[in-house]
């Protein structure tokens, strides 16, 4: 006589079993599952609370909502830091375009035996003589113009007072009287004073913000200087290996391309400056080493600054005497087609070739946003630009 084992079926076969009886007190939750029912990694606090539910459904639309609101929130806040911190980060970009700008010449007196600090302070001396020399020029003849104005105020206004022209307005319409009475208007009622000391106060605050700045940007360009192999060498090593040496050797020619335009365009600015210097004293025109400076600085800007510096001598020439302005202008006219197409493209020929379309939307586009410093860097950027499109967008296109 054959027995059947506890919990199996009177003719079925060994391996089928019998279901468990249901719990009520583990399907409420109220009691602890079988161990073999706790997913693997569970702890003795999860053994006790339940085992864990579904994973979140990340198709979820209330998951996509708030992720997306997550990402939202994070773009505004780095759009509102980018924003608040706009002049520092400009202040960054001048003081690395400048660092790049003179390694040329830091790497040229190494070449000669000169350890790297050495060279970097002297450049920097030499760039801190230079600002100091070009003040120097400026300054004393604009603060003795202005102390002639002031000093001539008082006979200037009496001839305005005898004009013709203003005695006849003021007899039909009142002019002086009504001037006279506005001023005494605002003398006594204050209003006056506290515009030109806001005004005052206002001009002030620039200059003191123009010192801070250009400080700022002479100490970020030292430390760029000293430091700007080791930075180099960090930035590359975030590259992978394999596109490591690629990516070297494009940043090196993008460094190149930017420290030569910068000392190209120096050079070029600088012998315009000189040769406007020498021939505003043989023609007579007045304050020339003034507007020999600013012919200079004005050379610096990309397309037109050479023009401005032209006009503007041009301008003050005419009020010396007529000839002297038609000189200066044939002379400007002659030395603008001797710039163009000599001395720029013999000190700018290893440099950069940038398309003339590119330089004119790059130095507009720079100008519109970082104004004259813009337009300075946006040549340099411009042809970093192009390299990488040469180099690696037109290859990558090829091969597919």
């Amino acid at each position: 006589m054959t027995t059947t084992p506890p919990g199996a079926r009177s003719g079925a076969p060994d391996d089928v079993r019998e279901p468990p009886e249901a719990d009520p007190e583990v399907d409420a939750g109220l009691a602890t599952p079988p161990e073999d029912d706790v997913p693997h990694g569970a702890t003795a606090v999860g053994r006790r609370l339940g085992a864990p539910g579904r994973p979140l459904n990340r198709q979820s639309p209330f998951y996509l909502g708030f992720v997306g609101a997550v990402g939202v929130l994070v773009a505004y806040g780095l759009v509102n830091l980018v924003t608040r911190l706009s002049s520092l980060l400009t202040l960054l970009a001048v003081s690395l375009f400048l660092a790049l700008g003179l390694d040329p010449i830091v790497e040229w007196l190494r070449a000669r035996g000169m350890h790297r600090r050495w060279a970097v302070l002297t450049v920097l001396a030499g760039v801190v003589l230079l600002f100091v020399g070009i003040i120097s020029l400026v300054v004393p003849p604009v603060v003795n113009e202005a102390s002639q104005l002031a000093q001539r105020f008082p006979d200037l206004a009496q001839e305005l007072l005898r004009n013709s022209r203003l005695r006849q307005l003021d007899r039909q319409y009142g002019v002086i009287s009504k001037v006279q009475g506005e001023l005494q208007t605002r003398l006594t009622s204050g209003r006056l004073w506290t515009t030109v000391f806001g005004g005052v106060l206002g001009a002030g605050k620039a200059v003191a913000s123009g010192f801070f700045s250009a400080f700022t940007v002479l100490i970020l360009t030292l430390y760029f200087l000293i430091s700007l192999p080791h930075v180099k060498s960090s930035a590359y090593r975030l590259v992978p290996r394999t596109r490591r040496e690629r990516f070297t050797l494009l940043s090196e020619e993008i460094s190149r391309r930017v420290g030569g335009y910068f000392m190209g365009q120096l050079t070029v600015a600088t012998i315009n400056g000189v040769c406007s210097y020498v021939m505003m004293k043989v023609v007579g025109v007045p304050y020339a080493a003034v507007l020999a400076v600013v012919v200079g600085v004005l050379g610096l800007i990309p397309m037109i600054g050479a023009i401005l510096g032209a006009v503007l001598v041009t301008i003050v020439a005419l009020f010396n005497s007529g000839t002297s302005a038609l000189i200066v202008a044939a002379y400007y006219l002659a030395y603008q087609q001797l710039e163009n197409y000599v001395i720029a493209p013999r000190i700018m020929q290893r440099t950069v070739a940038v398309p003339g379309a590119v330089t004119v939307v790059a130095a507009l586009a720079g100008g519109t946003l970082l104004g004259v410093l813009g337009a300075l860097m946006a040549i340099p950027v411009a042809a970093g630009l192009l390299l990488v499109y040469q180099q690696v967008l037109v290859p990558r296109q090829e091969e597919a």
